[in-house]
């Protein structure tokens, strides 16, 4: 099986607002944004994150394709569309410094996501009847899953930058996964 891992395009946001699970907009360009993507075709199966930042990729391009909770991007609760400077500091410092175990109040913390993300991953890759598998979710999702396959400590994840409409391509043959390709 090969895997497409791509980040949806870049959005609208000059406030610099907190967004996981909020809807942010696609900047104005992103039909310019959808030409220079760097997509393949034949794909038997495509997963798009419900947020709608994806699904409009998916829908440029005509796929068909479903959506599946467990890869929208971290819910970050009550920060979620506030400026990342007016969320006070007794919320986020905590946060900053264990951002693994810590959650803004009515969101989630990286182990939670980590968990359903990684439940999306393991059903994905135990499937043995499909070729080539396209992704469309989001720089935190992406990262989760590189983790997940190279097994380095979850601390270091935002150590991998995935940028805006950049693909990652994940090789599984047997059981064996590996990165052929981050950022293309």
């Amino acid at each position: 099986m090969e895997i497409h891992l791509i980040r949806h395009t870049a959005v609208d946001n000059p406030e610099n607002l907190c967004y996981g699970f909020a809807e942010m907009p696609l900047r104005k360009e992103y039909s310019n944004d959808f030409k220079n993507l760097n997509l393949d075709n034949g794909f038997e199966l495509v997963i798009s994150s419900p947020a709608q930042r994806c699904c409009l990729l998916a829908e440029h391009f005509k796929f068909k394709f479903s959506t599946d909770e467990r890869i929208r991007e971290m819910n970050f609760g009550n920060w979620e569309l506030k400026k990342w400077t007016e969320i006070p500091e007794e919320e986020i410092n905590p946060w900053y410094k264990d951002f693994i175990n810590i959650k803004a109040s009515g969101g989630e913390n990286l182990i939670e996501m980590q968990t359903r993300v990684i439940s999306f991953w393991n059903e994905l890759v135990a499937k043995k009847d499909i070729g080539k598998v396209l992704i469309i979710a989001h720089a935190g999702v992406i990262r989760l899953i590189l983790q997940a396959v190279l097994q380095f400590p979850l601390e270091n994840m935002f150590k991998i930058q995935i940028g805006y409409g950049k693909k990652v391509i994940i090789q599984e043959n047997d059981g064996h996964l590996s990165i052929v390709s981050i950022n293309v």
